[in-house]
């Protein structure tokens, strides 16, 4: 008996030496995964990629012919005593304020094929006389410069494209998917900054989808370093591809902090394709002014959710030859729900010149089907003749509703008003300061023409749709207000 326990014993401390060993084992290959890890961490660089995609970048100067000054220009008062001695000095200096001078301005650029095509901002070469392209000289190559031609700009997106005639095939980049990119994946961006010549910065993708000031905006946020100069240079994803283009920073003193911005490659291939093709933007036109609907909005209309765009005016074009009206919502264009007007403007100006879509609206608490044949928004914009500033004006009978004080629409009021003999409506000659209307941005000499979505031509006429409305269980009534001849919707609370 005693021979087995020992033999138990034995056997026990066996399976525990064993399993130690086992863990030791195990313990030793994960620290040697881990140095090894560690070792391939270190060993990464954006070398071979910078080495790659670096020929295609190319510094971009530009010469402007700047005229002379006009007016006094001298540094003493006209008259001084001393006027003759330092006339005298700047002649001596060579000085001469009154002949024109040239202005240099640096930028960034990228080659997109191998015949010369060169992508930049447009606000690099704005106004230029002379554009010269330097392009990357590589170990021990000397400098190689040539000028430049503009084939086309787009002042909306900040793009222009150019042309240089090489002697020979040139090193070119691809456009990427700017859609794909996410948030938090590496970047890099390549340009000239302050004019130091080539450099490479490198960052993450920090946010998608930023709005600046353009209607067809669409930037990539970054925090890899961009400065002046760096404009109109390429934002890389790790493929070598490209997925912006560097057009602007936010910074209190002019020098980056982290925010730069790119705009989205997705918008920028449209854009360089009609460049290339015809020399300038061919966008689709609606021929509509729509704005966001809010929720007071869409309780007012019964609609669901906020969302769409709502149209407020429908002026001669597309929309109002198929027979859109002002009161729709536009909820899907060609066969896209639509979020809100700047998704629809974007849809739009990225859609075919001539095309035929189908956009489902809300009218009257159901849903139509328009066909509509789209034009070409450039057209539109040359043939749009600016309008005078509506002046406030005086009204006689009034009535006060809803923190506003409404008359009808007189022929005096209409010649005070600069409005056409068949207009109608109701005259806003006051507006409480305390009130929801005021807050929403009514005025006087605003004209209201539409309430609840129907013609309101009289005090009468308003109230019936106050009422309508609240029959109906609607919390707030919509308006179709009108300044200096632009309409907007704005939905006021019936409890005011």
């Amino acid at each position: 008996m005693q021979a087995q326990a020992r033999s138990i014993s034995v056997q026990r401390g066996e399976v525990v030496g064993f399993m130690r060993l086992m863990w030791l084992a195990f313990a030793g290959l994960l620290f040697v995964l881990a140095q090894s890890a560690a070792v391939q961490a270190r060993s990464e660089s954006l070398a071979p990629l910078a080495e790659k995609i670096s020929p295609a970048v190319v510094n971009i100067t530009t010469t402007t012919l700047v005229e002379g000054r006009t007016g006094p220009q001298g540094i003493v008062p006209e008259g001084s005593p001393f006027e003759d001695f330092f006339r005298e000095f700047q002649d001596r200096n060579g000085e001469d304020d009154n002949r024109p001078r040239r202005s240099n301005a640096l930028g960034s650029g990228f080659v997109i094929s191998e015949d010369g095509y060169i992508v930049t901002n447009n606000h690099v070469i704005a106004e230029a006389d002379e554009i010269l392209v330097e392009f990357f000289p590589g170990d021990g190559q000397p400098k190689k410069e040539l000028p430049a031609k503009v084939i086309g700009t787009d002042d909306k997106t900040d793009i222009a494209l150019l042309k240089v005639e090489a002697s020979g095939p040139l090193q070119y980049v691809q456009f990427g998917d700017s859609d794909v990119a996410r948030v938090g994946d590496w970047v890099i961006a390549m340009g000239n900054p302050l004019g130091q010549g080539f450099s490479v910065s490198a960052g993450i993708v920090s946010a998608r989808n930023r709005a600046l000031s353009g209607s067809y905006d669409d930037y990539i946020q970054t925090d890899a370093a961009i400065n002046r100069g760096n404009s109109g240079g390429p934002l890389f994803n790790m493929n070598g591809e490209v997925i912006g283009v560097n057009t602007a920073i936010l910074s209190p003193n002019g020098g980056s902090i982290g925010i730069g911005f790119s705009m989205a490659s997705n918008v920028v291939v449209k854009v360089v394709d009609q460049l290339r093709e015809f020399g300038e933007t061919r966008r689709g036109w609606l021929g509509v002014r729509i704005q966001d609907v809010t929720e007071d909005m869409a309780e007012a209309m019964g609609l669901d959710k906020p969302g769409g765009a709502l149209i407020s005016d429908v002026p001669n074009g597309p929309a109002k030859d198929a027979g859109l009206l002002a009161g729709d919502v536009i909820l899907s264009f060609d066969g896209v729900e639509v979020e809100d007007t700047r998704g629809l403007v974007r849809q739009v100006g990225e859609t075919t010149v001539g095309k035929s879509v189908r956009v489902v609206v809300h009218r009257d608490g159901g849903t139509q089907t328009v066909l509509v044949t789209l034009g070409r928004r450039e057209d539109a914009e040359r043939a749009d003749s600016s309008e005078d500033e509506v002046p406030d004006a005086p009204v006689e009978e009034n009535a006060d509703i809803l923190g506003l004080t409404i008359s009808p629409l007189t022929d005096a009021l209409r010649k005070d008003l600069g409005l056409d003999a068949d207009a109608e409506g109701l005259v806003v000659s006051e507006v409480d300061e305390a009130s929801e209307a005021f807050s929403k941005g009514l005025r006087a000499g605003d004209l209201i023409t539409e309430a609840g979505q129907q013609a309101v031509t009289s005090i009468q006429d308003f109230e019936a749709r106050m009422e309508e409305a609240r029959e109906a269980g609607r919390k707030s009534l919509l308006l179709l207000v009108r300044r200096g001849g632009e309409p907007r919707f704005v939905a006021l609370s019936l409890g005011e």
